[in-house]
């Protein structure tokens, strides 16, 4: 082709450049709808192009992924000042006070200056309001054993938003933000420490999605949103806590120095993992798969897969675990699996305990696996709301190991997704001899988890029902958005990291501290009885 030829056919396409296509596009669909309406030369062109005018139609619309009404416009008046846009606020705050004020009448109708002064009230409080929110489970009593003093957080003072002592019984607009369409400071205060700086600690605010942070506030905040059990909840939880206890107590006697990596010091795990069961049969779950390393293993196979204890007491005195006819050195009794049918309020869930080897938290992809594929047997191909993967963590190695990250990861890819995973970490303050401070840079070991944008709930483990509480929520949060959510429980680890080990030698304030200190269920029974 001659140069001329060249230059010509390049003058007569240049107009098919990529950055006009969304111009050519929507010329293309008023073409469809009216030929009338563009130029002649661009009929022409058209009319050549002989394309599909549903496929026309359809690429006007957009992909088809794209949601309608998005980007969202905001919702309320208050949602700017949460996003930090105040002028907005204070204008919107401004004219609901003068709209309460005409309601109220003439004669109660404020000046100018009382609507500036009772704006910039309300701008200041839904700031702390949303510093408690962020900053609160800093401040929060999570540590059982209390080995770092509580450190004081200016962020959630009062007079960092302009409020003295003088301040704190006058009247704030804050439209039903806790729950509550005035409040003063000391009320608010009162409603912020016990949600976000008591025994649980909530990180939710790193999420993208309004829908799910407005869901756990409203599950949490309000004045009526205190932990709440019926008398029969907490003979259970207290139940559940001696039959844990009183299991590491027999074996600790019976088989004094074996190895049986004893939960001692996290007993509250046990009544949050019957709550996650309990409640998530209510909500449609009927498969759970389990997956934990060695810490507590034989607790959860006897208290919550209901494995006997006359298999548990063969295996101790060096039974095998398989019958004589299969092969194999079998394994150590702390690696062992198991699964059960349990049956809560009428609903059966079926558990199944994945036997893992020694390498921490290398079972969590098999247990994704296998409810991935127990998910595909069900049919529950869209919500996958009817089977859970339930993992147990150390806090050294969910922090540590590769593989959590890598399974998170995953957690939202089309091939791989299950609808959520449930992580409960055993947060005993310790990996084997190492402080956290020498193992992580993370203030958490669950801040791994916020790669996915997972709600984390910190809980003392010191506290059963606050455990119980946190499992609930979370268990109905995974079944209604579908998504991962963490607990991590800080506790300690009474003894060793196996019974032979003398901790003392490595960590000798921790483990004075630990000595002196009351079980879960003392604690607890304690609580009740003082309750009466």
């Amino acid at each position: 082709m001659a140069r001329q030829d060249v230059n010509q056919a390049l003058l007569q396409t240049s107009f098919l450049y990529g950055a006009n296509s969304a111009y050519i596009e929507a010329l293309q669909a008023q073409y469809e709808k009216d030929p009338q309406s563009v130029e002649p030369g661009w009929r022409e062109f058209f009319a050549a192009l002989g394309d599909d005018p549903a496929s026309i139609a359809k690429t006007e619309r957009g992909a088809s992924w794209r949601k309608p009404n998005w980007p969202a416009t905001p919702k309320g008046d208050l949602i700017s000042a949460l996003d930090g846009d105040w002028p907005a606020t204070e204008k919107a705050v401004a004219e609901k006070l003068r709209a309460k004020a005409e309601e109220a009448g003439p004669k109660a109708a404020p000046s100018e200056d009382d609507i500036r002064r009772a704006t910039r009230d309300s701008v200041r409080a839904l700031m702390m309001i949303r510093a408690y929110r962020m900053r609160g489970h800093l401040y929060a009593n999570l540590d059982p054993l209390g080995l770092e003093p509580q450190r004081d957080h200016e962020e959630l003072h009062p007079s960092t938003y302009g409020f003295q002592e003088s301040d704190y019984d006058r009247k704030i607009f804050i439209d039903h933000v806790l729950g509550l369409e005035f409040a003063t400071v000391r009320e608010m205060l009162a409603i912020l420490r016990r949600t976000y700086c008591g025994t649980i600690g909530f990180e939710f605010v790193h999420i993208s999605d309004p829908a799910e942070k407005a869901w756990i506030q409203e599950r949490v905040e309000g004045p009526d949103k205190e932990i709440q059990f019926t008398r029969e909840g907490k003979r259970a939880i207290l139940g559940k806590l001696i039959e844990a206890e009183g299991f590491e107590n027999f074996f600790d006697v019976k088989y004094a120095g074996a190895k049986r990596f004893g939960l001692d010091g996290a007993e509250a795990m046990i009544p949050a993992l019957e709550q996650i069961i309990k409640r998530g049969g209510q909500l449609g779950l009927r498969e759970i798969a389990l997956g934990m390393a060695h810490r507590g293993r034989l607790n959860v196979l006897s208290q919550v897969m209901g494995k006997p204890h006359r298999v548990i007491f063969h295996e101790f005195k060096g039974g095998s675990a398989s019958p004589d006819e299969v092969e194999g050195s079998g394994d150590v009794k702390y690696h062992l699996g198991a699964s059960s049918d349990r049956e809560f309020d009428g609903n059966t869930v079926h558990l199944s305990l994945s036997p893992n080897p020694s390498h921490l938290e290398i079972v969590d992809p098999v247990v994704l696996g296998k409810v991935r594929a127990k998910q595909d047997q069900l049919n529950d191909v869209i919500e996958r709301s009817k089977a859970l993967p339930l993992l147990i963590h150390g806090d050294a190695a969910f922090a540590g190991q590769g593989v959590v990250a890598e399974c998170f990861g995953l957690s939202g890819l089309r091939g791989h997704r299950t609808g959520g995973s449930l992580h409960f970490i055993v947060n005993n303050q310790i990996g084997f001899t190492t402080y956290p401070r020498y193992s992580r840079s993370s203030p958490y070991p669950s801040d791994v988890a916020k790669l996915v944008e997972a709600p984390i709930f910190h809980v003392n483990g010191d506290d059963p029902e606050a455990v119980v509480f946190c499992a609930k929520v979370a268990t109905e949060y995974r079944q209604k958005f579908h998504k991962p959510v963490v607990i991590d429980m800080f506790c300690y680890r009474r003894f060793g990291h196996n019974e032979g080990d003398e901790p003392s030698f490595t960590q000798p304030i921790m483990y004075r501290l630990i000595r002196s200190h009351p079980t879960t269920q003392q604690i607890y029974a304690e609580k009740l009885v003082a309750e009466g």
